[in-house]
Formats: structure tokens, sequence, C-alpha cells
């Protein structure tokens, strides 16, 4: 197996290196399959992930820690410090007095003393303590400078070597650095070929600041994205031609615009063939049928927006990006 490469994230907010390629940890409904998602993230582990992205309302912390304590009594790897563990704010703690307390409990979860990297999942407030699903009258306005004050804290106490965001646009990532001590390491956001996110990425890419890339490949099966990414007929032929499965086209070129890449697989062959994307490369004749692909959004999160709320159109919400 290829060694995954790794990104140093910004030096502000920490120095330990994140792989390139992440498995992500979210199956839908949140917390149905806990013994299934452990029994997958160990097979993960042993065929060489090191990089496990989760969240408070993935409901997935508390697997994922049990996997991790299983896979260091198999030798699968010698210690936690050898994994790179990412987990995210959910809404209903997007409040400054809740940040350190949600952290704590993520923590407990996850039976780690720290993150490695730690994320305000969307730039959206709730009413405090609500999860899903939660009524469009509960969106509250989000203060971004206040809760950014409590996740530096959380930089600052050690719960988190590094802090970032995700679902931000330019327009929100230029707001919170005309402020922040300690600027966000990672926007973590939806990048495909279907949805590349040009403005976006070079402007992170200008600020220091490492994108991150959630469904890769759409999101087949989910109320959150696609399937539009694995039905689409230039990926195909690109696949075909290359001698490679489609999964293996969308990723490597994600992984070719410099993003890190998560990946979602249950299967350890699927796992495999994911992580087999290091030792080729894409055209430049591929790169640029790709990049003329006709562009759609997979998850717009309409959940977010509502006529008294703070967003009241997708624009509003993704800052004309969408």
């Amino acid at each position: 197996m290829e060694t995954i490469p790794e990104v140093h994230l910004n030096t502000a907010s920490g120095i330990k290196a994140m792989p390139l390629i992440g498995m992500g940890t979210a199956v839908y409904p949140f917390g149905s399959s806990e013994t299934i998602l452990q029994e997958a993230i160990l097979s993960a582990i042993k065929v060489g992930y090191r990089h496990f992205d989760t969240a408070a309302i993935y409901q997935s912390e508390r697997p994922l820690g049990e996997a991790i304590d299983k896979a260091i009594s198999m030798g699968f790897v010698r210690s936690r410090g050898e994994l790179f563990i990412t987990s995210k704010l959910w809404c209903g703690d997007a409040h400054p007095d809740r940040v350190i307390g949600a952290l704590q409990t993520t923590l407990r979860n996850l039976q780690m003393e720290y993150v490695d990297l730690y994320l305000i999942h969307w730039p959206v407030s709730i009413k405090p303590g609500r999860e899903l699903p939660f009524s469009k009258d509960e969106i509250m306005e989000f203060n971004m400078r206040s809760v950014w004050e409590a996740m530096e804290e959380c930089y600052r106490l050690g719960l988190a070597k590094s802090i970032g965001v995700s679902n931000f646009s330019c327009k929100k990532l230029e707001f919170l650095l005309s402020f922040a001590k300690i600027p966000p390491a990672v926007n973590q956001v939806e990048v495909n070929p279907l949805w590349q996110q040009k403005k976006l990425r070079e402007f992170c890419k200008d600020k220091g600041i490492q994108v991150c890339a959630y469904s890769p490949l759409g999101a087949k099966g989910t109320v959150w994205g696609t399937d539009q990414v694995m039905a689409n007929k230039v990926l195909q032929e690109i696949a075909q031609a290359k001698g490679k499965s489609l999964a293996q086209i969308c990723l490597r070129w994600v992984f070719e615009q410099g993003d890190c890449v998560l990946v979602k697989s249950f299967n350890e062959e699927r796992m495999k063939q994911n992580l087999d994307i290091l030792n080729w490369e894409l055209t430049a004749d591929e790169r640029n049928k790709i990049g003329q692909i006709s562009q759609c959004k997979g998850s717009p999160a309409e959940v977010f927006v509502s006529c008294n709320g703070p967003y009241k159109t997708l624009d509003e919400l993704w800052d004309g990006e969408i």
C-alpha cells in the first residue's frame, strides 16, 4: 500500500500533518449502524487509513473511539498518536457558552484527550441543544466572532490541536479572517467533478487554508447528496479508457487539486481501491474534459433557509457561490 501523503496545516493553529485521504463516518440515519461502523473503521485502519472524520451530529464518535481502542489492542496501530481525528461542532452548540462543553462531550465519546482538528460544522446556529430534525423557527443568528473566540479557546486549552470551519463561503471566510487571532486551518466543503469550487479553492489557497473535500463521489442514496456524479457520462468514459473505476477518477481529480479527500465505504476491497489513487495521474486532456463538466451542487442545505431566519435564500446562505 502506498504511503498516504500528508499536509502540514497552517502553523498558527497546529503543526501535526494531516493525511490527504481520510475516511468519513456519517451513516444515514445517524447512529443506525454502530456495530457495522466499528467493524468498517477497524478494516480501514488495517488497510492503511489514518485520518478519520466524524461529527457530533453523526453519532459516530463513540463507535470511532471504540474501534480505535480495539485497533490499538490488536496491534493495527501502536497508539492514538498515529491517527488524525477530526470532529465538528453542531449548530445546536454553535453558541459561545456551549462550544467548550460540546468539545468535551465529543472527547468523552471518543475516549480521547484531544482531537487533531475541530470544525464549526455550519455557519449556522439553531436553538441550543437541538439536533435533527429541527423546525425553521429554531434557526438563530450565528455570532461568528464569539463562536470563533470559543473555538480559539479550545485550541489554547489543548482540546483541539487545530481548528477550522466547514461549509464556509469566501465571504464568510474573509469576515472570519478579519478578526481571528488564530486563522482557520481547514475549510471542509463539498468538492467533486460536478461541484469544483474553483473560486473557493483559489481563495483558500491564497489564505493558507487547506480545503478538505466531502462528497467527492456525490452522495448517492442519502438525503444530502446526489447520484449525478456517478452517472456522469464524461467521467464514465474517462474511467473506461483509463482502466480505473469512476470513483478512482473522481478521487484522483480531487487529490490533484491539492485537497484532502474524504471517502466512505464499508467494503474492504473498495477501501483499498479508494486508496489506490496515488501512483498514477490524469492526463491534461482528461483534466480539461473534467473542467468543462456542467456544475451542480449536490448539497444546497435548504434546511437552513427560512423566510424568518438569518438566511432567507440559498444565495444568502452561500453568498452567491451556488
